[in-house]
């Protein structure tokens, strides 16, 4: 009899191991196709911000235009900025979820913007070539 209870929880255990260890697999499995796709396309990186906002996302919670060539008005992000997140403040009945949404936005839009400046100057030096930025006392 004892035989038979120590075969059963085996036997259980063996089952409940095999099933783990697949799911396991198949979930890294995915996680391997999914850095790899990433990998692949270099501007899916680019899409997303950590937040999960999209440029296009940001720019309708905002009411603004998309910048264009690495221009943008930021004076009329930063007006539409403060306006919404002054509405949305919980403290005169607002939006904690809306606030945090608007201000997401922003910073999605202000990253957007700092690339692309980056992206310009680095193409402007090799356009003119490496000049060396002297410091003189």
């Amino acid at each position: 009899m004892a035989h038979r209870i120590i075969s059963q929880v085996v036997i259980t255990g063996a089952r409940v191991f095999g099933r783990a260890f697949a799911e396991a697999y198949k979930q890294a499995s995915a996680s391997q196709k999914y850095a790899a796709s990433m990998r692949d396309n270099p501007t899916a990186t680019n899409t997303l911000s950590s937040s999960g906002l999209t440029l296009d996302e940001a720019c309708k919670i905002l009411n603004v235009s998309p910048p264009r060539g690495g221009q943008a008005n930021l004076e009329s992000v930063h007006e539409h900025f403060k306006r919404l997140f002054d509405l949305n403040d919980p403290k005169k009945g607002g939006s904690f979820y809306l606030q945090s949404k608007v201000l997401r936005a922003r910073e999605r839009i202000e990253m957007e913007v700092r690339e692309r400046m980056a992206e310009a100057e680095k193409q402007a030096e090799l356009r003119e070539g490496w000049k060396p930025k002297l410091f003189r006392e």
